[in-house]
């Protein structure tokens, strides 16, 4: 094939065009990325209408620069799943389940999270086999599909229902946000018992509550759930928000206002930096020739299009380390750096075979080194690392890169083809922002009037949904970043952020907004409907049709199968985790790994 490279190239896809149909969730999502990576297409820009017609395919193809084209294919489910949109996508692979642990049933997320998880990937995928091409594979047809991404989302919580032992902290409803005297609704972060303790006793909580309190608090990232003791809501709301404020700020803990919609709508109106969800800056100075910079070796044919890459990663809980899962399984050597004895969390419980079982889903295949990074002499063995590496990512705290002499610019020294990426909470892009953790993100941008309908009080999911979102953000972001490197010659930095899957998540509902509309869903919207022995979901169209049924007194098969007979859609909403293991919607898909921790399957399919 003609070489990839360009002299002209500034964006991974200059001088490609694109064209793209399917299912508008998915395809406004992949058309938005593609155009911000540089990719031209005839089409206009997509809306976010809703779909309701059964397992449609979305088609989208690349071609030009060079390359030979490059074909994603988005699909729901395999069309005998009877999976047939986000509503019964969310049902069937758990996300339900995860995101009503709060309220103590499965609800639906009435954001479009497996759709735009989707998009992600199979954009991830189109850019994967753009840069097995430029390094001689010949992989041009990539399929995937939103169960995948569903299951995917929840792999962690997957992994801890199929594990040895039981949960660290109660699976219970209950959770923030908190409410003030004066009606604020506000999210609390801190990653200390010591100033978890502090607040509370300035605002006279009764100390056994803030003692009973941290554990399902430091938990619930693992959890989604919060079972606090009510004396902590009752005390939260004895007080008014500035009293609150003053507590927080005295005693080291972060606490964040939920902020509506509309306000992020009117930040994003004035933004300068467009609506990209992570940044690219080539290194400052070209140091290589056009065409493959710094290859690790060959493209093997069946180990993926990444193969012969070698990833470096520090990084921490989710986001990073599941942006470098996913480079692993794209076929890159991931190499993880961990302190002196190891990764603390690979303890966290449940475990299997004595492994953290979350730890395993987002680390499993990993390859560790165990570097201090505050020595000197342990820096320098990351630098030399680094000097063989084709990517370095972290997510560390920011600034803390360049107090290290780590930052992209000293890395750049030692490999001037590195992709540098950094997977952060708030990229530079918010004054003043909190912490930049998964629930203070939500609670600052929006999310929480997003994923519940309107009529319900806002509520940021205690389902990690931006630190795996962001995650995604993170790989694709490191293959548009290869692809650059490969077009150009030029090392690369990359930049995501948390604050960027926050708008990626909520783009149709800003949009919403920004046209003066409602930006929030119909009360009731995505409800499972009880059954007489468990949940079912009706698909987005026909949920007006089943709600005219009585089903309480049916079983769920039997509740189906009328309303099949009625031509109405819908499936049985998965309440337990465990059971996804035999769910015949998945036939073969969930497998163990070698500790007999259970294993998502690979998102994508490369031809």
């Amino acid at each position: 094939m003609a070489s990839p490279a360009t002299t002209q190239t500034v964006r991974p896809l200059d001088t490609l065009r694109f064209d793209t149909s399917g299912p508008p969730q998915m395809t406004s999502v992949i058309a938005d990325h593609l155009r911000l990576l540089g990719a031209r297409t005839d089409r206009p820009a997509q809306g976010d209408a809703f779909t309701g017609t059964a397992t449609v395919t979305g088609g989208t193809t690349l071609v030009g620069g060079g390359f030979e084209p490059a074909h994603a294919t988005a699909t729901w489910a395999d069309p005998r799943s009877g999976l047939a949109d986000e509503a019964t996508v969310q049902a069937a692979t758990g996300i339900m389940a995860v995101h009503g642990r709060r309220d103590g049933s499965p609800r639906g997320l009435a954001a479009d999270y497996a759709a735009t998880a989707t998009g992600v990937l199979a954009v991830q995928g189109l850019l994967a086999a753009l840069v097995g091409q430029a390094r001689g594979g010949s992989a041009r047809t990539v399929t995937t599909g939103a169960d995948r991404a569903g299951l995917l989302a929840v792999s962690q919580y997957l992994a801890a229902a199929g594990a040895d032992e039981g949960e660290a902290a109660e699976l219970a409803p209950g959770g923030p946000p908190f409410t003030s005297a004066d009606g604020v609704l506000f999210e609390l972060e801190t990653l200390d018992p010591g100033t978890w303790a502090a607040f509370w006793k300035a605002l006279g909580a009764p100390a056994e509550a803030l003692r009973t309190g941290w554990r399902p608090f430091q938990f619930r990232y693992a959890t989604a759930c919060a079972p606090f003791p009510a004396a902590l809501h009752l005390t939260a709301r004895s007080h008014g928000w500035e009293r609150i404020r003053r507590a927080a700020a005295a005693h080291g803990t972060e606490v964040c206002a939920l902020r509506p919609l509309t306000e992020r709508a009117a930040e994003r109106a004035a933004e300068r930096d467009g609506t990209a969800p992570w940044s690219l800056a080539p290194s400052a100075a070209r140091l290589l020739p056009p065409g493959p910079a710094q290859p690790s070796g060959d493209a093997a044919p069946s180990g993926g299009p990444l193969a012969g890459l070698t990833v470096l990663e520090a990084g921490r809980r989710i986001q990073a380390p599941l942006a470098a899962h996913l480079l692993g399984l794209l076929g890159a050597d991931v190499i993880r750096i961990e302190p002196p004895g190891g990764d603390p969390l690979r303890g966290m419980p449940p475990a299997c075979s004595g492994i953290s079982a979350r730890w395993l889903a987002l680390n499993r295949g990993k390859r560790a080194v165990e570097i201090d990074i505050k020595q000197e002499a342990d820096r320098r063995r990351l630098r030399e690392l680094a000097a063989g590496a084709d990517v370095f990512l972290h997510n560390w705290a920011p600034g803390k890169a360049a107090e290290l002499g780590l930052d992209s610019e000293d890395l750049a020294r030692v490999n001037p083809a590195l992709v540098y990426a950094y997977t952060s909470g708030w990229a530079d892009r918010i004054g003043d922002p909190p912490m930049g953790t998964d629930f203070m993100v939500q609670a600052r941008t929006g999310v929480g009037e997003a994923v519940r309908p309107d009529g319900e009080a806002p509520a940021p999911s205690l389902m990690t949904l931006l630190d795996v979102l962001g995650g995604l953000l993170g790989a694709e972001a490191v293959l548009a970043g290869l692809l650059l490197r490969e077009r150009t010659g030029h090392g690369v930095r990359v930049d995501s952020s948390l604050l960027g899957a926050a708008d990626t998540l909520t783009a149709p509902a800003l949009r919403r907004a920004a046209r003066g509309e409602n930006p929030r869903r119909p009360a009731g919207f995505r409800l499972p409907r009880p059954t007489a022995d468990g949940w079912l979901a009706p698909s987005d169209a026909d949920a007006g049709a089943v709600a005219a049924h009585d089903l309480g007194g049916l079983s769920t098969t039997e509740a189906l199968a009328r309303l099949h007979e009625h031509g109405l859609t819908a499936t049985a909403v998965t309440t337990e985790l465990s059971d996804l293991h035999h769910d015949p919607r998945f036939t073969g898909s969930i497998s163990r790994d070698a500790h007999g921790a259970p294993a998502v399957p690979n998102p994508w399919s490369f031809v």
